[in-house]
């Protein structure tokens, strides 16, 4: 499922007019044009958004792409310590929620957190599929 590019927590109006003026509308395209560094430092010279910032917005939206996982979670996720696909793999759901609990509320990045069942569906989704973030 492809999102607005300002969907993207951290994007907001500026970048995202930065982003659409260098080609990327929306969630498929970044993940299309940054997924890679040959990509990410191509955008960053045509968008003036450092290369850094680009694939971390790219491994949101790589996670993005879980069921599920959108703008709220994918932040959460990253804030837990799972910032890609390939990591999500390998966590335990119930280790995961509880870190997702703590983290959540401490910084209140979703309006809830979510269950072990939830998050066991999101790594169950996540072994099929092929990451798509290089570095």
């Amino acid at each position: 499922m492809s999102y607005p590019i300002e969907e993207i927590e951290g994007i907001g109006p500026a970048n995202g007019t930065k982003l659409k003026a260098a080609g990327i509308n929306d969630t498929d395209a970044l993940l299309k044009l940054c997924s890679d560094k040959k990509g990410r430092d191509a955008m960053a010279e045509k968008s003036g958004i450092g290369a850094s910032t680009l694939l971390n917005w790219a491994n949101m939206a790589d996670m993005m792409r879980v069921k599920g996982v959108g703008r709220q979670y994918s932040e959460l996720l990253k804030a837990s310590g799972v910032d890609t696909i390939k990591e999500l793999r390998t966590r335990r759901a119930d280790n995961l929620a509880t870190k997702m609990s703590e983290v959540n509320a401490a910084k209140k990045l979703a309006k809830a957190t979510p269950n072990e069942s939830m998050i066991a569906g999101w790594i169950e989704a996540a072994k099929t599929m092929d990451p798509l973030i290089t570095h």
